[in-house]
């Protein structure tokens, strides 16, 4: 059973608050007063006019669903449905022409086209889809367009074309994320020191000429996945 606990006029569970306090928060300059303060009146503000956005989509269903009912055993006339719906206000006149400007957008979302902001994070499967989705993945990028001069054939894995994958990419990091004494292509082992990235290749340590280039990792249930910078654009 969830346990609830008070913050700022709001019935908040207790497993996010602790979360929100002890580790969100921490770091951020945000007084967990300020934030609790911000965040309940953004909820009081904003509640009531959404409850009454979702009364009105409520509203306007219950008139859609009876409108069917009513002209089930006639012909569909989709200028009779058309003007029905204007009618209950789900359809309303184009307006004139607008443009809207935004300010204080973090780079993160007013700089990096994301497709996939929102996932589950209990699946593994889905993060990471929507971190190939938000940053891309060279090898699926590469493998699934005409970089290479042709597109894959078939539906299944193409083992041939996956080894000209993995070379195209393996030059394309010598070029965009050199290192310093080996090839891509020579790495037999990447590994994590703490936060710190460590390479092998011939079972000697080398590095990236930049190590600023290296950005982190996540750990899925499909293994590890690394993230570079590369020329102003990320690229795992």
């Amino acid at each position: 059973m969830t346990n609830y606990v008070e913050r700022a006029e709001l019935q908040v569970a207790d497993a996010l608050a602790e979360f929100i306090e002890t580790r969100a928060l921490p770091g951020t300059g945000i007084d967990v007063a300020d934030f609790w303060a911000g965040f309940s009146g953004i909820v009081h503000d904003l509640g009531p006019k959404n409850r009454a956005l979702l009364a009105e989509r409520a509203s306007m269903q219950a008139k859609i669903d009876a409108w069917h009912v009513a002209h089930r055993a006639e012909d569909f006339d989709a200028a009779a449905y058309r003007a029905f719906l204007s009618e209950i206000g789900y359809l309303v006149p184009e307006g004139p022409d607008f443009e809207i400007e935004t300010a204080n957008v973090d780079p993160e979302i007013a700089q990096i086209p994301g497709p996939q902001l929102v996932v589950p994070i209990m699946n593994a499967r889905f993060a990471l889809n929507a971190a190939n989705a938000r940053w891309g993945s060279l090898y699926d990028a590469v493998y699934g367009t005409d970089v290479l001069g042709d597109l894959p054939a078939g539906k299944g894995y193409d083992t041939a074309r996956g080894a000209r994958v993995v070379a195209w990419a393996k030059s394309f990091m010598d070029d965009a994320m050199p290192l310093s004494g080996a090839k891509w292509a020579d790495v037999d082992g990447i590994n994590l020191d703490g936060d710190a990235l460590t390479l092998t290749a011939g079972g000697n340590s080398v590095h990236l000429v930049d190590p600023a280039q290296y950005a982190g990792h996540a750990t899925s249930d499909a293994g590890q996945r690394y993230l570079f910078k590369c020329s102003g654009s990320d690229v795992i």
